[in-house]
């Protein structure tokens, strides 16, 4: 912990907000007139529309994070949770990674600490299903897939071989249309080093509780996308979802069963719950209640943007919201910081207004769907150009994208890896299971055990 004589603008969570806030507030601000203090849980900023590549191999997990205080170089990273801020004392608590707890003050405040997997009380859910929120998560899944085409490989137990080869996804957005496409194409790929697995041995099943897939496309790309992947033999099934999981054993609300050895579970976000410890109001949903300009109602010197903000969408009109997305996070991430400075000067404030772009989704190599400017409509190849050069472009730091690009150059001569390293769920396995466990003796009496003597003695009458 540092302090400071000067204000303080404090920004909680170094995700797309936090980090771009920050980043556009150390550039507005001038020098000494203010420090800017980050605290997140991870050192680094991740950029979540790399995760599905990142599990299909496409992508390293070194070039989808980015190291917040290399980022940040003029101001503080705490690496640590905010657990509660108070209001009346402006201070907020911080629970660091190790040592006791402590209160930092502050004058101005940034809530952007994002959000996280939407999840309900599913039996086996939770000792079974894997999520897609962190790069962790995206790797493990890629280690594991391979894991698992390892294991039908060396068995022949029929049963067994099922079960491995099954892969299931709940979630018919982005993020899960995304990972089934990619990790499909990964394991098809992966299929030709084997001699006893073959892509026709795997299941992979898609799951949506509404009516189609891939919502923000519309309903016709949303159809091409689901014939896409029914030609890729991946089973999709809407208007559904999953009533339980345990033992990995899959049933669906339809009547659909399957045992599986891969849930994954994409089935929306929701705002970190910590945001009702800040003392802010909350909407429906618990997002922070913000206008228009991202503070805070109610408070002027306080304001949120991103997932765990309800932020009013001026382009679309009165009553519409701000969808939680990586295009709108980065947008108010700009205007935020430059509320924030206006704040700190006493100038008025400006308010978010900003027209979707468009979308656009990865479906493998050299496979894509895309949605411009609401009526340009991409399939195939040049949607996947246009979704490379558009998150290629988007991941901060100038370090990361070259990083990226040119692992694409290379991946453009070179066969896609398909290697698994399935013992990093556990590093130091191998290690403990050659070291030798001592027990250590017990210590001996320091007064030459007399005192134990007595005592028997004792008893003994």
């Amino acid at each position: 912990m540092s302090t400071t004589e000067r204000p303080r603008i404090l920004i909680v969570g170094g995700g797309y907000v936090g980090l771009y806030a920050a980043m556009r507030i150390l550039k507005k601000m001038r020098y000494g007139e203010a420090t800017v203090t980050v605290v997140d849980p991870r050192s680094y900023m991740t950029y979540l529309p790399f995760l599905p590549e990142a599990a299909g191999g496409n992508v390293a997990p070194r070039n989808l994070v980015a190291p917040l205080r290399s980022a940040l170089k003029n101001a503080e990273v705490l690496t640590g949770h905010v657990t509660e801020v108070d209001h009346a004392r402006k201070v907020a608590t911080i629970a660091p990674l190790a040592g006791d707890t402590y209160e930092l003050p502050f004058d101005y405040l940034v809530v952007a600490t994002g959000s996280v997997s939407r999840t309900f009380p599913i039996p086996g859910l939770a000792e079974h299903g894997i999520g897609m929120k962190t790069v962790e998560e995206a790797i493990s899944l890629r280690n594991h897939v391979m894991a698992q085409l390892d294991k039908a490989e060396s068995t022949a137990d029929p049963e067994i071989r099922r079960k491995a080869l099954t892969f299931v996804i709940i979630g018919g957005g982005f993020a899960g249309v995304e990972t089934i496409a990619e990790v499909e194409d990964m394991a098809r790929d992966a299929a030709k080093i084997y001699k006893t697995v073959s892509r026709d041995d795997m299941r992979f099943i898609l799951v949506e509780a509404a009516n189609r897939i891939l919502p923000e496309m519309g309903p016709d790309l949303g159809l091409w996308t689901k014939q896409k992947l029914e030609e890729r033999n991946i089973e999709i099934y809407i208007e559904t979802s999953m009533d339980s999981c345990v033992d990995g054993h899959v049933v669906l609300k339809n009547g659909i069963e399957a045992d599986a050895s891969t849930i994954v579970w994409t089935a929306g976000v929701k705002p970190n719950p910590v945001v009702s410890s800040f003392g802010l109001p909350l909407g429906p949903r618990g997002h922070v209640d913000t206008a228009p300009t991202l503070q805070v109602q109610g408070f002027d010197y306080v304001w949120a943007a991103g997932d765990n903000a309800q932020v009013p969408d001026l382009a679309v009109g009165e009553g519409a919201w701000c969808p939680p997305n990586a295009q709108h996070a980065v947008r108010q991430a700009i205007v935020l910081g430059d509320n924030v400075i206006s704040g700190m000067r006493g100038f008025p404030q400006a308010e978010y207004k900003h027209k979707n772009l468009g979308a656009v989704a990865g479906l493998g190599l050299h496979k894509g769907v895309a949605i411009l400017f609401g009526k340009y409509k991409l399939k195939g190849r040049p949607a996947w150009w246009f979704h490379r050069l558009y998150h290629g472009s988007r991941v901060p730091t100038m370090n990361r994208k070259i990083r990226v690009f040119t692992d694409w150059t290379l991946a453009m001569f070179l066969k896609r890896e398909t290697v698994g390293l399935s013992q990093m769920e556990k590093p130091f396995g191998a290690f403990q299971e050659v070291t030798p466990v001592v027990v250590p003796k017990p210590a001996a009496p320091v007064d030459g055990g007399k005192a134990d003597q007595a005592d028997k003695a004792l008893a003994s009458k």
